[in-house]
């Protein structure tokens, strides 16, 4: 259990960083945005009032804060925290001036838009609150989305050791290795005796050695005398 609330610092270092920017411009717009005339009424800088204390400031530093915790969080459960916290107070940014009539009777909360033109009315409306609230909401909800997800049911595939040969086993060069040829085995319910029949041996062929011839002794053919004398 312990393993699988831990991650890396890096799952939401970027989110929490986008976080904290976007929580310090929701929170100091309204007291510096009056220098280059992008404000709310009052549109005087640095004016403090309770509406910008619930509209603005808290919820800008909320979602500092969120950021902060994504950006140095090492645990799961920290990090989870911090992606809701900055997800509700970006909710608040946008709904808070809609639903500030619920409680100041019946009159909103924030003032009005100070631009002289239509176009800069609704960028201010925009980048004070609606705009602002929704783009907070979707980075927290992608680092929410990021760190929750847990893998601690896919298991870790360790790496397999190479066999090693021993130097003894090793195959000298040059000799052919032989081929293991797979044997199809058939397997019967009765064993039958292994019946061995034992093949000739080859001879080699005898060398042939020249046959001694003795000479044959010729001897004298006795001839019988058949002359005879005539008186």
């Amino acid at each position: 259990m312990a393993g699988t609330l831990q991650m890396r610092r890096s799952r939401g270092a970027f989110s929490g960083f986008l976080l904290m920017l976007l929580g310090l411009w929701g929170a100091l717009i309204p007291l510096i945005g009056p220098y280059f005339h992008y404000a709310y009424t009052p549109d005087t800088a640095w004016t403090y009032n309770t509406a910008r204390l619930w509209l603005e400031i808290l919820p800008g530093a909320a979602v500092f804060l969120g950021g902060f915790l994504l950006l140095i969080a090492t645990g799961r459960h920290v990090a989870l925290f911090g992606a809701i916290l900055a997800a509700a107070a970006g909710a608040w940014f946008t709904l808070g001036t809609v639903l500030s009539p619920l409680w100041n009777h019946h009159v909103a909360l924030g003032g009005s838009p100070a631009g002289a033109t239509v176009y800069m009315r609704i960028m201010e409306q925009l980048g004070f609150y609606t705009a602002l609230g929704v783009v907070i909401v979707f980075v927290a909800g992608a680092a929410l989305g990021r760190v929750s997800s847990v893998t601690s049911g896919i298991r870790t595939v360790e790496p397999v050791p190479e066999a090693t040969v021993p130097a003894e086993a090793t195959v000298p060069a040059g000799t052919a290795t032989a081929e293991t040829v797979p044997v199809e085995t058939v397997t019967s319910k009765e064993t039958l005796p292994i019946r061995t029949r034992l093949l000739p041996r080859k001879v080699p062929a005898a060398q042939t050695e020249p046959a001694q011839t003795e000479p044959a002794q010729t001897e004298p053919a006795q001839t019988e005398d058949t002359t005879q004398t005539v008186g």
